[in-house]
């Protein structure tokens, strides 16, 4: 009983737990060689897995532009975007921001695909909106000193990176989903997507740029970081999702998988030990209830 909708929840605390775990090692990096090492990580776990399981057959040669778009677009744009703002922002309100992928999906989706715009999505959509806001502009007190409540640099450059990092995510889902669609295996195709992202972040970082360089050596505890994250959050997580999706009511699991910036909240507490502001909670908690309007729960 429960078994896909704890398996949703299991996903969005691993996603809640490696923004915290990941906030040290991109800091220490920098966000694109943090970015890249996690991709080439997890790309050599998928690319094994497909291998030894012979799923890769389960892709078909026109399945494969479709495919390297969606990861270029959805994780070498969206990742480093994301990775950049909590670099600026720290995870908390990176989290509130990245939860606008779905309000952006369901956007984008009416646009492109045609698909239903009903009152109660856009209800969802303007509480989802709402929450994110209050997160933002009254997330924190005084009283907060943890590096990880401080803005670097302009709040609105944080902002409009966490906003390409969520737009990102979306349009790249929307690309991939007629190839999802047709039984491709899921880890197959997310090996061909993360692929292709670790290819761009290794070329964009033998540009004669400094900001594209580490920011510092990779030492072995940092790796080690950079690897739990990959395997909790982009292995574990998202193969829990996938099962969910595979059994669950999509409403109900993609409602679930939403709660991440909720669950996010008391890690935070527990790690700085400082007690997240009234308007954290207040915002997390509307993004919650905007994506259950969204989805129709």
């Amino acid at each position: 009983m429960y078994l896909y909708e704890t398996a949703a929840v299991s996903a969005a605390a691993l996603w809640a737990l490696t923004g915290i775990l990941a906030a040290g090692p991109s800091q220490h990096l920098g966000a694109i060689a943090f970015n890249r090492m996690r991709m080439v990580i997890v790309f050599v776990m998928l690319g094994s897995f497909v291998a030894f399981t012979g799923t890769w057959r389960t892709l078909s040669a026109d399945m494969l532009l479709p495919l390297l778009m969606s990861g270029f677009i959805g994780i070498f744009l969206g990742d480093t975007a994301l990775f950049l703002t909590m670099n600026r922002l720290g995870p908390r309100r990176t989290a509130m921001l990245f939860s606008l992928n779905a309000p952006f999906s369901v956007v984008l989706g009416w646009i492109i695909l045609g698909e239903a715009l009903s009152a109660k999505m856009l209800l969802g959509i303007a509480i989802t909106l709402a929450g994110v806001v209050l997160s933002i502009a009254f997330g924190k007190r005084k009283s907060q000193l943890h590096v990880w409540e401080t803005i670097k640099g302009p709040l609105w450059v944080g902002v409009l990176l966490g906003l390409a990092a969520a737009m990102s995510q979306s349009v790249g889902s929307l690309v991939a989903r007629p190839i999802m669609e047709t039984g491709v295996d899921p880890v197959a195709a997310s090996a061909v997507r993360i692929g292709v992202a670790a290819l761009g972040l290794t070329l964009l970082m033998q540009l004669p740029f400094p900001r594209f360089k580490a920011q510092n050596p990779a030492t072995l505890p940092i790796a080690m970081q950079v690897a739990l994250t990959g395997i909790l959050g982009m292995g574990i997580g998202m193969t829990l999702i996938l099962f969910a999706l595979s059994g669950g009511k999509v409403g109900v699991i993609s409602t679930l998988s939403a709660t991440t910036p909720a669950l996010q909240l008391p890690l935070l507490w527990l790690r700085t030990g400082e007690i997240p502001a009234a308007g954290a909670w207040i915002g997390a908690i509307l993004v919650i209830c905007g994506s259950a309007l969204i989805f129709a729960v």
